[in-house]
């Protein structure tokens, strides 16, 4: 109970923090010290600048509105009241700012921590009063050195003017890596002079819809066709946008799809293709010397066009089936004395490794390009969880995390059933806010292999600007924060209270953002032995006036209030609603603590779960309930049916056995066929007691739950064997109920 009130205490102080400060950075810096006063923001402004900081005296003269006539070389201006000077400190990306009611002083050692300083700077014009900026000394430098975001433009073409749109908002969050996806089977997008069928074909598909291209007959059209849609960007445009994007400090990482994705490369240039291959084959033939011809010959025109150190070959998802299959690749096997087809991909890795550091540049992929053996000079994108990440930097390779739990943009945010269409999966803000880089099963020698992280949008199910936008921010706003600012300096009602400045921000640039959800998420932290749970309320709302129940009714205007967690004893239904005039502003959020019979008691496995493990053995039966997404750490995945005994250590009265599932079709998450349960009072022979059958129709693609229950009508037994019949996917548990 100590403990408790501490937190409270320490609670309570982080708001009044919160309540107080002025300045509204994010990502937030390494400190900040406020002082009395503020700088006036009028027509007399002009900027000084020592002449190595010319391009971030002209970047903060554009945001701020100083004309370039009163921005001049330190030495032809006469008293300037923003000063950008040049420091002796180590960190190239660190700055000082300091801000009196007389002038700003910038200061920073190298041109990268001069620009995070006029961004910093910028932001406070932005997100203000447009009359004065707050007083203050910010002293800052980044966390991680790559902060990357991932825009997939092959599957729906961006403009040049929406990436340039993309870019500013990025640099002005500190974000310094832009990683293109321009190429994968829906199309290619990237002028090649060499191979101009890419463009001339392999750019355009014969439908607008992804979805109904790719559950048709994936065919292409030439450039000019009525029904050709797609895109590309000349060099001339893409060399454009990479000068636009160092000037604001972003480097941008061309992918070029190998050895799978390549279904438009292979629908105009079918020599690459394995023998006997279909049409809608997305697999390079790695026996074939032209695929690596190919391969060689458009990096060299990348190469050419993109200074980056980083070249992302992909590496992911590639089917090794017409591999096995031809002749070619399997002599290729036999020649170089590999073992099998993930050797044969190491192989074809390893070969375009050679090659791209024989260029001076680096080979990035996604983690499968560990199965086989990695390439000695290979970078490791991680998106299948952290795992991949962290073999790689255990083998000494420099990692960047992107695990789809907490950076794939393509997740619905909020509630599946008010959002538009995506792929799957809930990745709500505060989840993305808490994600750490550096995984805690790392050894702390291996972490400065891990050079940080990168959201990814990939758009099958995005095909417009506005939707763009709406899945990117304000999520990556989050994800720079994470990025930038140490551990300790992170608070989620900070955050919060500094965001809320920054949408009128997002509002004057035309962002189409999602706006903050007036959901309630209710967290409890149970205790099984003394049936007590913590509860604590939070939103994405900037401070909601909360108000809850814990008897299972809407609450009201006159129901408790909500300012810090809060205990509860026994079962309790908590429903919690945010109010705006006396009225809550949508249906209560609910919530279900239940102490059941099962909490807590050993659960055995005739059948192990697969990929999705959550908390193992606790799993189901520790109280928690599942949230909107298989991911979240409470939903336990079987690609096989669920067959788990529950010994509830003595005889016990059992009045109904319950379980939900999810449904989401799209990443093949089903419903089981049926459900059976089992009793015994020894262990080893067992009853059925009851049977379920499934009726919700798998042709439905929208997120669904079902509650299964079978009434055992007070049956005397010990051991509860929980049967789920897969229907040939995943098949994802909650909470098995006991009563």
């Amino acid at each position: 109970m100590k403990k408790i009130v501490l937190f409270l205490l320490s609670l309570q102080t982080v708001l009044f923090t919160v309540a107080q400060h002025r300045i509204n950075i994010i990502p937030q810096p390494l400190s900040v010290s406020e002082k009395p006063g503020s700088f006036p923001l009028n027509s007399k402004m002009n900027i000084g600048y020592d002449p190595v900081f010319r391009e971030a005296a002209q970047y903060l003269g554009t945001i701020i509105g100083v004309p370039v006539t009163r921005i001049r070389p330190r030495s032809a201006s006469v008293n300037p009241t923003i000063q950008l000077s040049r420091s002796t400190t180590k960190d190239t990306a660190a700055y000082l700012l300091n801000i009196d009611p007389s002038s700003i002083r910038l200061s920073a050692s190298h041109a990268s921590g001069m620009l995070h300083g006029a961004q910093s700077l910028a932001q406070l014009f932005l997100t203000g009063n447009k009359k004065e900026i707050p007083c203050a000394i910010i002293n800052d430098q980044p966390r991680f050195g790559y902060r990357g975001f991932m825009l997939d433009v092959s599957r729906n073409f961006a403009s040049v003017d929406y990436v340039k749109k993309t870019i500013d908002l990025l640099s002005l969050y500190k974000m310094n890596r832009l990683h293109l996806h321009l190429t994968d089977g829906a199309g290619w997008r990237i002028q090649i002079d060499k191979y101009p069928a890419l463009t001339q074909t392999a750019a355009w598909r014969n439908k607008g819809s992804w979805k109904e291209w790719w559950k048709g007959d994936r065919l292409f059209a030439n450039e000019g066709e009525p029904v050709a849609y797609g895109g590309y960007y000349s060099k001339a445009q893409a060399r454009e946008l990479v000068a636009y994007a160092q000037q604001r400090g972003i480097t941008i990482i061309p992918e070029i799809e190998m050895p799978g994705h390549a279904d438009e490369v292979l629908a105009v240039y079918p020599h690459l293709k394995c023998e006997g291959a279909s049409q809608r084959t997305g697999e390079f033939c790695i026996g074939n010397d032209s695929t690596f011809t190919f391969m060689q010959d458009v990096i060299t025109e990348i190469m050419e066009i993109f200074p980056s150190k980083y070249i992302h070959i992909g590496g992911d998802e590639a089917s090794k089936k017409n591999w096995k299959q031809c002749s070619k690749c399997q002599q290729r096997i036999k020649d170089n004395n590999l073992k099998n087809e993930n050797e044969l991909q190491s192989y074809a890795i390893r070969r375009m490794e050679k090659f791209i550091s024989s260029k001076g540049r680096k080979l990035l992929g996604w983690d499968e390009i560990l199965e086989g053996g990695l390439a000695p000079g290979s970078t490791v994108m991680s998106w299948r969880g952290e795992k991949g990440g962290i073999e790689a930097a255990k083998m000494g390779h420099d990692v960047i995390m992107t695990p789809g739990s907490h950076c794939y943009f393509d997740f619905y945010q909020q509630d599946p059933a008010t959002q538009p269409e995506a792929i799957g999966g809930y990745l709500p803000l505060e989840k993305v806010y808490s994600y750490e880089p550096i995984p805690a099963e790392l050894e702390a020698s291996k972490h400065y292999h891990v050079l940080g992280a990168q959201a990814n949008l990939w758009t099958e199910y995005i095909p417009t600007d506005e939707h763009r936008d709406y899945m990117i921010f304000p999520r990556i706003i989050a994800l720079s924060e994470v990025l930038w600012s140490e551990p300790d300096q992170k608070n989620w009602k900070d955050f919060l209270s500094r965001l809320n400045k920054n949408y009128g921000l997002l509002q004057a640039k035309n962002v189409n953002y999602c706006r903050p959800s007036y959901k309630v998420d209710i967290k409890p932290v149970i205790d099984i032995n003394t049936k007590n749970a913590i509860v604590t309320l939070s939103t994405e709302q900037h401070q909601p006036l909360i108000r809850y129940t814990t008897d299972g009714s809407d609450p009201v205007h006159s129901s408790s209030l909500y300012q810090n967690p809060f205990m509860i004893t026994g079962n309790q239904h908590i429903r919690a609603a945010i109010f705006r005039n006396e009225k809550a502003a949508q249906k209560p959020d609910s919530l279900l603590i239940d102490f059941h019979k099962a909490l807590g008691k050993k659960v055995t496995y005739n059948k192990k779960w697969v990929s999705y493990p959550a908390q193992k053995e606790l799993t189901l039966v520790n109280g928690y309930k599942g949230s909107l997404t298989y991911q979240d750490g409470q939903w336990q995945g079987f690609i096989s049916d669920m067959d788990v005994v529950i010994d509830m250590e003595q005889s016990e009265s059992i009045r109904s056995v319950s379980c939900t599932f999810m449904q989401l079709t799209g990443p093949g998450v089903y419903m089981p066929d049926y459900i059976e349960v089992f009793l015994s009072q020894d262990g080893k022979e067992f009853v059925s007691a009851g049977k379920a059958m499934n009726d919700i129709p798998t042709h439905d693609s929208s997120l669904l739950f079902k509650t299964y229950t079978i009434d055992l009508k007070n049956t005397t037994a010990r051991y509860i064997r929980f049967f789920a019949k897969n229907h040939n996917g995943f098949l994802f548990a909650d909470e098995i109920v006991v009563y």
